[in-house]
């Protein structure tokens, strides 16, 4: 749980009947970890009341007959008052009985007694989403509900240095190869290890990170009921402040900041066509008021006490200006304004927003003009806003959010490595339900990084597999600084002690000199297998002549099960394409083609999942690192909730897709003639070739069935001739229950940032920006083609044609368009173009 804020009841009295009366209201913020003595002495200095002198009663209506007032005199009873206060704060009033005089604010006058008599029974706008905070609980009760009694203090405590850990070294680091929760500080060299106790880390609050933007509003949902916006077309359109709604403005509304009350004050007069200006503007209150002087409009606000709330106090909202009064220019729509008048257009990180939108959007709903470098800065802002802060603030709050990201998903693996002066360096990222999943995976690894488009650039690492449904299954993310030998090093050495090493262990990946002497430092035992698909662009860039013969026999050559096939297969492709047999096997046969694989590849011959991520994550590799390691989160979030809803409602004894392949397979098999030879070995005719399967050691001489370990047409003409059953012939790895255990971890979401909890430690470290050079200009957003790769063009959907998109297309269209026969397609006839000068003539009947 959050901060407070709760209402008081000062200055009144309790009658005969145990009802307080009278009185003045007064708002106070409490922090989660409040004493009664703190409160005793916050309410003392907010009423300016000498407890030594006058004695000060807490209480509190609970609304019930037989107890109607419930004391408030102990640490316990102000615990359970609020616990009732956060499910209806303006229910549950604290009730303060100070003596027999009136407090600090003297006589209220009667108008003021009635207006806040009224108040008592009536909502408060602004203050649901005060009190409010994401039902997440805190670490230990994550670390219970996952299974986990006591995790935190076990791993974290004996591992938290008292200091952070000097330039070079790294923070939540792996202590162990696959960790039930890893959240440790420690010095990489020097192995230095200082414990504190347990009570100190997990009790003591730390105040939350400030001036720092909220969630987007993709992980936290604005609060829209009751959030004082009584429109709907305020839903639609997109007026919000930080982290909701702004809506109307009203006398005793609460806003966070001053900074979202003075933007609900810019949006209110661009709404009603006015302008302002600020009368008096003060640490602890501030004066607006109608920039014509003879008119009534004003609004007067003032900071509550030790918070940083701000309340109305006042609001005119009638205007008595003269009608004919035009100002000539709306100064409110500021750069800041028109961001948050469009940030919630910006929620999806893929959406296309230009700054001529912007202008589009603010003249449409305001009527305001607006120039192209103000749009542009408003959209800035929004990014900003939604992106959690600019790209400095991100690292300074990314240490925070892997702290709560690992508080979350207890048995998640982070590590972060930082450089001289606290800079970034390195990311590693291993979420508990991938670490989990990877034990029902086949084991065959596909490795890749992309480039980040932000402003320190960097590339991001993946590592991913298949699952049983043949999906794309993320097993682990890193950020470094470029494709280089230590970087790539380093997140190997991470893989390796989060997954494991074995002998059937496959690594798939492009032909990146990093990546192989990486693989060869790390791996030395597994096999590295390279994607076919890269090699051939590099065969194309090497014989651009022969490209056609290249694409008609490569691949088969390469995805060949049979080694007598591969020698035709190869024979021929080094007939039509002269010296491309000295370039393949100076690559190694191995590593490219399936038969001579000395690990099983299973069907994964190329990196296809690893860029078909890249391809997924294209627009979010432009938010800075926070944003870009959420938006991740989110992502693997969603796949697994839909995967495991879609492999628990599967029916069928093996995956979805491994149903419809087995289907097809025993379609062809249907037509296969089958001759016995003993009780385990057959013979299967299959056109003009036979093959021979041996069902005791489950081998086919096609070897697709070894390889695959799925039955292939062969196996399963024999089938339908004995009583085996195909689906006993079928490795676990595709059957449903591994598809389902596949996904049977959860990946957590996580709080707001208002209630995150960190250590002292982590919360005062900040983080610097990788040390980089920023190039001026605009930042390349589009990749650079690879050797031999073959961009497709655009393609109009108005005229059809290649190499222009419908928004460049000049191209005449015919009003009644005709198909290539020259028919319209029906048996009506065709009618011909109008002249102009018959426009007007009487038609024939």
């Amino acid at each position: 749980m959050g901060d407070l804020a709760i209402w008081l009841r000062v200055g009144g009295k309790i009658n005969e009947s145990l009802n307080y009366v009278g009185g003045d209201y007064e708002m106070l913020l409490l922090k989660k970890d409040v004493t009664y003595s703190g409160l005793r002495k916050m309410i003392a200095k907010l009423l300016n009341v000498d407890e030594s002198v006058r004695k000060m009663e807490l209480n509190f209506e609970t609304g019930v007959p037989f107890k109607p007032l419930y004391g408030v005199t102990d640490d316990r009873t102000l615990e359970l008052y609020m616990h009732h206060a956060r499910q209806e704060s303006t229910k549950y009033f604290l009730l303060v009985t100070v003596g027999e005089e009136s407090v600090r604010h003297g006589k209220v006058s009667e108008k003021a007694k009635t207006e806040e008599q009224n108040l008592s029974d009536s909502y408060i706008p602004g203050l649901d989403s005060i009190n409010e905070v994401p039902n997440v609980g805190t670490s230990s009760n994550v670390a219970e509900d996952h299974g986990f009694p006591e995790l935190f203090a076990n791993s974290y405590v004996n591992e938290m240095p008292m200091e952070m850990p000097s330039p070079g070294r790294s923070l939540f680091v792996s202590p162990t190869p696959i960790p039930s929760f890893v959240d440790v500080v420690r010095n990489a060299s020097e192995g230095n290890e200082q414990g504190t106790a347990a009570e100190d880390v997990r009790t003591t609050p730390v105040e939350p990170y400030q001036n720092v933007p909220p969630i987007p509003i993709s992980v936290v949902e604005a609060n829209v009921e009751g959030s004082g916006c009584g429109d709907q077309t305020c839903v639609e359109e997109g007026i919000y402040g930080e982290g909701g709604i702004l809506g109307d403005i009203e006398e005793h509304r609460i806003f966070r900041s001053k900074k979202e009350l003075m933007t609900c004050v810019s949006i209110t007069a661009m709404t009603e066509k006015f302008q302002y200006k600020v009368f008096k503007s003060k640490p602890s209150f501030v004066v607006v008021r109608c920039i014509h002087t003879s008119c009534s409009w004003r609004v007067r606000a003032k900071k509550l006490v030790e918070s940083e709330y701000w309340m109305v106090t006042k609001y005119e909202k009638n205007h008595t200006c003269p009608t004919d009064f035009k100002p000539v220019r709306r100064r409110q729509a500021t750069s800041w304004v028109v961001g948050e008048c469009v940030k919630r257009k910006l929620i999806n990180p893929g959406r296309v927003y230009r700054p001529r939108d912007v202008m589009d959007d603010m003249k449409r709903k305001f009527g305001v003009d607006i120039s192209y470098s103000v749009a542009w800065r408003g959209r800035e802002c929004a990014y900003d806003n939604m992106r959690l802060g600019t790209p400095e603030q991100s690292y300074k709050l990314l240490p925070g959010y892997l702290h709560m990201l690992m508080d979350t998903n207890p048995g998640s693996v982070v590590n972060l490595e930082v450089s001289n002066g606290n800079r970034f360096q390195y990311l590693f990222i291993a979420f508990a339900a991938s670490i989990h999943g990877f034990s029902y995976c086949r084991p065959v690894i596909s490795i890749d990084a992309t480039h980040l488009k932000g402003k320190y650039r960097g590339v991001l690492f993946t590592a991913v597999c298949h699952d049983a449904n043949q999906q794309i299954f993320p097993l682990a993310f890193g950020v470094g600084d470029s494709e280089n030998d230590a970087s790539w090093s380093w997140f190997l050495h991470r893989v390796k002690s989060v997954f494991g090493s074995n002998p059937a262990l496959v690594i798939v990946s492009d032909r990146h000199r990093s990546i192989n002497n990486a693989v060869q430092e790390v791996f030395p035992q597994v096999f590295h297998g390279i994607c076919m698909y890269h090699l051939l662009n590099n065969l194309k860039t090497k014989f651009r002549n022969k490209t056609k013969e290249l694409e008609q026999h490569y691949i088969r050559t390469a995805k060949t099960y049979n080694l007598q096939d591969f020698h035709v297969l190869f024979y021929t492709l080094s007939s039509a394409v002269p010296g491309v047999k000295e370039y393949l096997e100076a690559v190694g046969l191995h590593r490219w083609t399936r038969s001579h694989a000395p690990s099983r590849r299973y069907n994964i011959m190329t990196t296809n999942i690893s860029e078909s991520l890249n391809a997924v994550l294209v627009k979010v590799r432009e938010l800075p690192i926070t944003a870009l390691v959420n938006e991740i989160r989110l992502l693997c979030q969603k796949w697994f909730h839909e995967r495991r809803t879609k492999a628990a409602g599967c029916t069928t004894m093996m995956s979805k897709d491994v149903e419809m392949k087995l289907e097809g397979r025993k379609d062809r098999a249907q037509a296969m003639g089958v001759i016995c030879a003993d009780q385990y070995t057959f013979d299967v005719v299959d056109g003009d070739r036979n093959y021979c399967v041996d069902m005791a050691l489950w081998t086919c001489t096609c070897r697709k069935f070894q390889l695959d370990q799925l039955p292939c047409d062969h196996v399963l003409a024999v089938v339908r001739k004995t009583p085996y059953e195909a689906y006993d012939l079928c490795s676990l790895y595709y059957t449903r229950e591994f598809w389902h255990e596949t996904y049977r971890g959860v990946i957590n979401p996580i709080p707001h940032i208002s209630s995150w909890t960190t250590p002292q430690q982590i919360s005062e470290f900040e983080l610097q920006p990788p040390d980089v050079r920023t190039v001026a200009g605009r930042r390349r957003k589009r990749r650079l083609p690879s050797m031999g790769e073959e961009l497709p063009t655009p393609k109009c959907s108005r005229c059809k044609e290649r190499g222009h998109n419908r928004a460049t297309c000049q191209n005449p269209i015919a009003l009644h368009p005709t198909d290539e026969a020259g028919c319209s397609g029906s048996n009506l006839p065709t009618h011909q173009p109008i002249h102009p000068s018959d426009q007007h003539s009487t038609p024939q009947l």
